[in-house]
C-alpha cells in the first residue's frame, strides 16, 4: 500500500498503468525517452485526442513531447520535484480550469488552470490530478481522472483523450471517469494523508469537481469538504511558485519563440499606417499568429492619444490622431508560455521634440533597468524599481518638471516589472523584494502618464508612454527574449518612411 494511499478495489474502476519501467517501444530523442505509441492494434495517427499530440499533428510537436517544446520527460520530473516537496503522507490535488461561457452555450476560448497545466500538460476541462510520493518515496503517484471518450459528446464538443490516453499519452499510473471522481477520492485519501491543494472554492461552481467542495450534509459523499473534514489540508500555492520559479532551458526556448514572433509582429505594424485602434488591435493579433504563435497572451491595449494614459485600456475603440502617440501593450503566446510587450510610437512618421524627449528618458531608464536583471548583481524588482522612480525624476526635472510632493507616483503610478512565464503575472504571490536569479523571467516596463493640467508642462501634456520587453535573469547579464520590436527612436522613424 503506499503511503497516504488506500488501496484501490475492483469497484472502482480506476484504469492502472504497469510498473514505471521502459517500454520496449521507447526511444531517446536527446530529451530522454519517448515513446513511439500505439493502442492495440491501432496506430496513435489513427486516434483522436482532446489536444494535439506527435503522432497526429507532427507539424506542431516533436517526438516524445506533450505540448510544444516540453516532453513527457520534463513533466515526470516536475511532477517529482513536488512530491520531493510534500511530507511522507502528503497528496496534491489540481483541478483543471472550467470551461467559461459567454452566455448559453456560447463558451469563450478554453484556457488551462496553469498549476494544473505546469504538472500535466493536459489542456482539457474536467479533470483532476493528484500527485503523492511513491512507495520508496523517491518518486511520484500520478492519477489523472478525466472525461471518459464519449461519441455522442464528441461529435458536439469535439475530441476528448480519455482514460486510456491518460495512462498512454499524459503518463499516468491510474486514470478513471471524472465522474466518479467523489468515490475515488474518498478511496485515495487515507486517514493520515495531508492534502495540499488550492482548489478549494469561495463561490459555489457547477463544474464537476469544485461542485464537490460546496457541502450538503445530506451525504458524507457529497462535497470534498466533507471528504476532507478529518483531514489536514494545506495550501500549495507556495510550494508551486517555488517550483516554477526557475524556469527550464526548454520553458525559456517557449517564451524566447513568443518573443520573436511578437516582437517582429510589432516591427510589421509600425511600417503600416493606422487609423482607427481596432484595425491595428485586429492586425496584431492575426500576426501574432501569423508570426508562429498560438494565440494573443492576453487583451491587448491600443490606446491612443489621451486613452494611454489607462493602464489597461482595452476598449481599443477610438480613433488614432495625426500628432498623437499609440501606446500598445500586447504579446502572443507559444505552448501557453507568454510574452508582454510595449512599444509607443507616432500616429505621424516623425516624432515631436517633445515627444521624442519624452520617449527618449523613459527608453534610457529602461536600458539601465534591463542591465541590472542578473543574479550577480543580487537586484530585487523592488530594488530595481527604485533605480527607474531615481532615473525618471533626474530627467524629468531636466525636461521642467516640478517634482515635488507625489508627482512621481502621478506620472509612474505602476511597478517596473512583474514576472512571467505561464502567466502575465507569473507565480502569483511572489515577493518582488527578494534577489534575482539566473533562469527567472520579468519584464521591465517604465512608463510615464502626463494628466492634462496646468501642474505639468504644456508640451508634455496627455502624452503617455511606456517602453516594455520581457527578460529572462541570467548570472552576468540579461536575456532580452523581444528584440525583435523596434524601439530606438531612429529605428521607428525609418520604418515610417
Amino acid at each position: 500500500m503506499r503511503h497516504g494511499l488506500r488501496a484501490l478495489g475492483r469497484t472502482s474502476r480506476i484504469i492502472t498503468r504497469r510498473a514505471r519501467s521502459i517500454p520496449k517501444n521507447w526511444i531517446s530523442n536527446g530529451h530522454g525517452v519517448v515513446s513511439l505509441r500505439s493502442y492495440a492494434s491501432v496506430a496513435a495517427a489513427d486516434l483522436q485526442f482532446g489536444q494535439p499530440v506527435h503522432e497526429t499533428h507532427p507539424h506542431l510537436l516533436k517526438a516524445g513531447e506533450i505540448t510544444p517544446g516540453i516532453t513527457a520527460v520534463e513533466y515526470a520530473q516536475r511532477r517529482s520535484n513536488l512530491a520531493s516537496k510534500l511530507p511522507k503522507n502528503g497528496l496534491a490535488i489540481l483541478a483543471a480550469a472550467d470551461v467559461k461561457y459567454r452566455s448559453g452555450v456560447v463558451f469563450y476560448d478554453y484556457h488551462q488552470e496553469s498549476n494544473f497545466f505546469y504538472l500535466t500538460g493536459f489542456n482539457e476541462p474536467e479533470a483532476v490530478a493528484i500527485i503523492g510520493k511513491s512507495a520508496a518515496h523517491n518518486d511520484h503517484t500520478f492519477h489523472l481522472f478525466v472525461r471518459p471518450k464519449s461519441p455522442k459528446d464528441e461529435q458536439w464538443e469535439g475530441s476528448r483523450s480519455g482514460t486510456q490516453a491518460a495512462l498512454d499519452v499524459f503518463n499516468a499510473d491510474e486514470s478513471g471517469d471524472i465522474n466518479d471522481i467523489e468515490r475515488h477520492l474518498s478511496q485515495i485519501i487515507g486517514d493520515e494523508s495531508e492534502v495540499y491543494t488550492d482548489a478549494l472554492p469561495s463561490n459555489p461552481s457547477t463544474s464537476t469537481f469544485t461542485r464537490l467542495f460546496s457541502s450538503r450534509p445530506s451525504s458524507v459523499t457529497n462535497g470534498l469538504s466533507k471528504i476532507l473534514e478529518k483531514t489536514k489540508v494545506t495550501p500549495l500555492k507556495s510550494i508551486m511558485n517555488d517550483l516554477q520559479n526557475i524556469k527550464s532551458d526548454a520553458e525559456i526556448a517557449n517564451m524566447r519563440k513568443a518573443g520573436q514572433a511578437s516582437g517582429r509582429a510589432f516591427t510589421e505594424a509600425m511600417r503600416q499606417a493606422w487609423t482607427l485602434e481596432k484595425d491595428l488591435t485586429a492586425y496584431l493579433e492575426y500576426m501574432f499568429k501569423r508570426k508562429g504563435c498560438e494565440t494573443s497572451a492576453y487583451v491587448p491595449v491600443v490606446a491612443g492619444g489621451k486613452n494611454a494614459s489607462q493602464i489597461h485600456y482595452v476598449r481599443n475603440d477610438d480613433v488614432l490622431v495625426d500628432g498623437d502617440l499609440v501606446l500598445v501593450d500586447a504579446g502572443g503566446e507559444y505552448g501557453n508560455y507568454i510574452t508582454d510587450i510595449t512599444r509607443t510610437w507616432p500616429i505621424k512618421p516623425t516624432f515631436t521634440p517633445p515627444q521624442k524627449d519624452l520617449y527618449n528618458a523613459i527608453l534610457a531608464t529602461q536600458r539601465t533597468c534591463i542591465s541590472l536583471c542578473r543574479a550577480s548583481a543580487s537586484n530585487s524588482l523592488d530594488k530595481i524599481h527604485q533605480v527607474a522612480e531615481e532615473t525618471l525624476r533626474d530627467s524629468l526635472v531636466g525636461l521642467g518638471f516640478d517634482m515635488s510632493g507625489n508627482a512621481l507616483e502621478t506620472l509612474f503610478p505602476h511597478h517596473l516589472g512583474h514576472y512571467i512565464g505561464l502567466d502575465v503575472h507569473d507565480t502569483p504571490g511572489q515577493s518582488r523584494k527578494t534577489p534575482l536569479q539566473a533562469g527567472q523571467c520579468v519584464t521591465v516596463e517604465p512608463g510615464l502618464y502626463i494628466p492634462p493640467t496646468t501642474r505639468w508642462p504644456k508640451p508634455f501634456r496627455g502624452m503617455g508612454i511606456r517602453i516594455e520587453d520581457s527578460v529572462c535573469v541570467g548570472e552576468e547579464g540579461p536575456f532580452v527574449l523581444t528584440t525583435e520590436a523596434v524601439k530606438e527612436v531612429d529605428d521607428i522613424e525609418a520604418l515610417r518612411r
